[in-house]
Formats: structure tokens, sequence, C-alpha cells
């Protein structure tokens, strides 16, 4: 049986991500900056920026790790009633794709730098766009169901199931 709504771990898990996402894209020329000097051999200044970044990354990639295991321990509502099938696979995989992005950026971004595999940082920078693509349409898609179909379907991240 599926939860009427999502927990308040699910929720503020959601909201953290979300929190840590915005400062690794504001901030990532600090890092862009010290990976292009380590390539071409130079040193890099110290960018406080660089540390948050990774370590940003690692913590996004526990907590979705924690946020996955609790949906797949506790599960996910029903989507609203009223949307067509195919809004329905649309959010099925938006949500998948951003549930795989926000575990492969962390891993390749690990490996280019800690493990010095370069081709990884340019695979990293493609999904870094597909992430943005991803999470303007899971935005898109909130706002759709909050003032066009005015179903409630935000009140799932704000208020924990009963």
């Amino acid at each position: 049986m599926k939860p009427q709504g999502y927990s308040r771990s699910q929720i503020l898990l959601h909201w953290a991500v979300f929190l840590l996402l915005i400062p690794q894209f504001v901030f990532e020329d600090g890092i862009k900056g010290a990976w292009r000097a380590f390539r071409q051999g130079q040193e890099a200044g110290f960018d406080p920026t660089v540390p948050f970044h990774v370590f940003g990354g690692l913590a996004i990639l526990a907590l979705v790790g924690w946020r996955v295991a609790l949906r797949l321990r506790r599960g996910a509502p029903e989507a609203p009633a009223g949307g067509s099938v195919l809004m329905e696979r649309v959010a099925g995989l938006t949500h998948l794709g951003l549930y795989a992005l926000l575990f492969a950026l962390p891993v390749t971004g690990a490996l280019a730098w800690f493990g010095g595999l370069s081709d990884l940082s340019e695979v990293h920078e493609v999904m870094t766009t597909l992430l943005l693509i991803l999470s303007g349409l899971h935005i898109l898609g909130a706002l759709y169901h909050q003032f066009v179909l005015r179903d409630g379907l935000l009140l799932r991240m704000k208020r924990p199931a009963a």
C-alpha cells in the first residue's frame, strides 16, 4: 500500500539536497578554475569554494542515498488524480533521472578530482547540464500542478503525512 504523503524525513532530505545544490551551481567557477590549473600543471591558489564544492557533493551523495533508502522502504505517494498517463510517465522518468544524476555527479566529480580521471570531468559537465534541465522540468511540473491543476501536489513536500 502506498503512503498518503511523504514522511518528515523525506521532506527534510528533499529540501536539504535542494539547498546544497544551489551553491554547487553558483560557485562552480572556483572548482573549474582549480581543475584547469591542475590539468595545466599550474599551482592553484586557495579558493574556499573548492572544498565547499567537494564536501557539498559528498553530502548530496549521502543525503540522496538516505532518501532513496527511505523511498525503497516507505514508498512514495500516488500521483494526484486528474493527470494524464503521459504526465505520470514524464514525472516518473524525471524523478528517476534526478536520482541517477544526483548519484552520478558526485561520483564522477570525485573520480575526476581524486582519481585523476580527466575524461570524467567532461561527463560531469554534461551531467550538470542535464541536472539543470531536469530540475527545471521538476520545478515547472510542480508549479503546473499548483497553479494550473490546483491539486495540492506542493503540499506533499511541505507537510508530512499523518
